[in-house]
């Protein structure tokens, strides 16, 4: 079997949770994601045929009309997500900020601080309202991963706070 990736396991979650669906019907519920983890659309109309490949998808095309492909998962597939999902991960999260890249390569703190700030106190302002929005039934580790955008964007407030005061960022 080829190696699994993250949009793999993502495909493989929404279909878990979906039952079946189109690849442009995963794009949509792949779009709450997004806060999270970034995610092109291209890779999720291309990924469902590539599981089925290997056997962890199964597909239904119609006969007539749009010809729509339909996947759900396989048993191999439901195996797969399982392992996936009871094996902690060892890799750490991949940083690509474009802001702190600027930063690095010695753009303009003062002005880099002040766009920064407003963009990141926005960002925990809309985890906020999204946590809020969120019912007593919510699955925990939806609230969990939530609460942890909203500690990772107030800890950007507070870095480009302090850049912005001529600090250096340290906590």
């Amino acid at each position: 079997m080829t190696r699994l990736t993250p949009v793999s396991y993502i495909v493989l979650a929404l279909l878990d949770e979906a039952g079946e669906a189109t690849p442009y019907e995963l794009k949509g519920m792949a779009a709450s994601l997004t806060d999270l983890w970034a995610l092109r659309h291209d890779q999720v109309y291309r990924e469902p045929a590539r599981l089925a490949g290997e056997g962890l998808l199964s597909e239904e095309r119609e006969t007539s009309g749009r010809r729509r492909r339909r996947f759900r998962l396989t048993d191999d597939g439901t195996k797969a997500l399982a392992e996936w999902r009871r094996t902690p991960t060892t890799e750490l999260a991949e940083l690509r900020d474009p802001g702190l890249l600027q930063l690095l390569l010695d753009g303009d703190a003062d002005a880099l601080a002040r766009t920064q700030l407003e963009l990141h106190q926005r960002k925990v302002a809309e985890y906020e309202a999204m946590r809020e929005t969120m019912g007593p039934d919510a699955p925990p580790n939806v609230v969990r991963a939530v609460n942890s955008g909203i500690g990772h964007e107030r800890e950007y407030v507070r870095f480009w706070t302090d850049i912005g005061n001529g600090g250096d960022g340290a906590p």
